[in-house]
């Protein structure tokens, strides 16, 4: 048993624990926390496994969700798995999580159970009136290993939906977000089925998510993801939004890199802040 995210901590107590030397690197780091601790008086260690970003996202998501995104209310969002498979056959080469080598005639009903999973946890948690017992929601949520995982798999899922619309999109000629381009430019993922097989079907076995594959997210999720990333301090990429022109009706969650590979959340917005 694993705490996935951990209690909060004052994030310059933080900060003086993880970055005490004098190099270069360390000064540049605290002079960032420091500035995010201008808005934020606690982070939240999120552990790493490579769905260090989908568990920070979501977490921060479901932990300030008032309502069911319109997505997840549609009714034929659970015929994900079953419309998707009758258009693209390659899809029988989804990996689930420990299941590799399951057919994906099977996959579908499990991917299935996954996308009703997510719109339950989602409207429980964004039905509860008291942030206290909201936050205690989202903890419980994430101390139970087994679901946890399963909102990860309809996560990628959606992910990969997102990305079969986006390219079909581009090839008949419509306006595209330039992330999509740069997606589908890589020479491991030139098509919605290169992407699966060469990224996706790896996220959170041997590898986490690309820059690139934050926008797809942000996309999927309908949210605008804004990122502290703390070794760009005093540039003009410090804190960087996926996506970079975002929907104004996407609400909006917040998290902090060190390195862009490992997310960790900030949380207590200070008092001023708020205002």
């Amino acid at each position: 048993y694993k705490l996935s995210v951990s209690p909060e901590m004052d994030i310059m107590e933080y900060c003086r624990k993880e970055w005490r030397g004098n190099t270069p690197a360390a000064k540049r780091m605290r002079k960032g926390y420091e500035a995010v601790a201008q808005k934020f008086a606690s982070i939240r260690r999120i552990r790493g496994d490579n769905y260090c970003a989908f568990r920070a996202t979501l977490f921060q998501a479901l932990s300030q969700a008032t309502q069911l995104p319109k997505w997840l209310q549609s009714e034929d969002f659970t015929m994900l798995p079953e419309n998707l498979l009758s258009k693209y056959d390659w899809i029988k080469q989804w990996q689930l999580r420990q299941k590799p080598g399951k057919r994906m005639g099977e996959i579908s009903d499990e991917i299935k159970e996954y996308l009703i999973l997510l719109r339950k946890k989602w409207k429980n948690i964004s039905e509860i009136k008291s942030p206290l017992e909201k936050q205690e929601a989202c903890d419980k949520l994430f101390k139970n290993e087994e679901e946890e995982y399963c909102l990860y798999e309809a996560l990628k899922f959606l992910m990969l939906n997102t990305a079969i619309e986006l390219y079909n999109a581009d090839k008949s000629g419509r306006r595209v977000p330039v992330f999509s381009w740069l997606l589908f430019a890589r020479d491991t993922s030139s098509n919605p089925c290169q992407l699966m097989q060469n990224h996706l079907n790896h996220i959170g076995h041997s590898g986490g998510l690309e820059q690139v594959e934050m926008f797809l997210l942000a996309y999927a999720l309908q949210y605008t993801i804004q990122v502290y990333r703390l070794y760009k301090f005093s540039t003009d990429e410090f804190i960087t939004l996926y996506p970079n022109d975002p929907q104004e009706e996407w609400p909006m969650v917040t998290l902090i890199t060190e390195d862009d590979r490992h997310y960790n959340i900030p949380v207590r917005m200070c008092q001023e802040t708020m205002l």
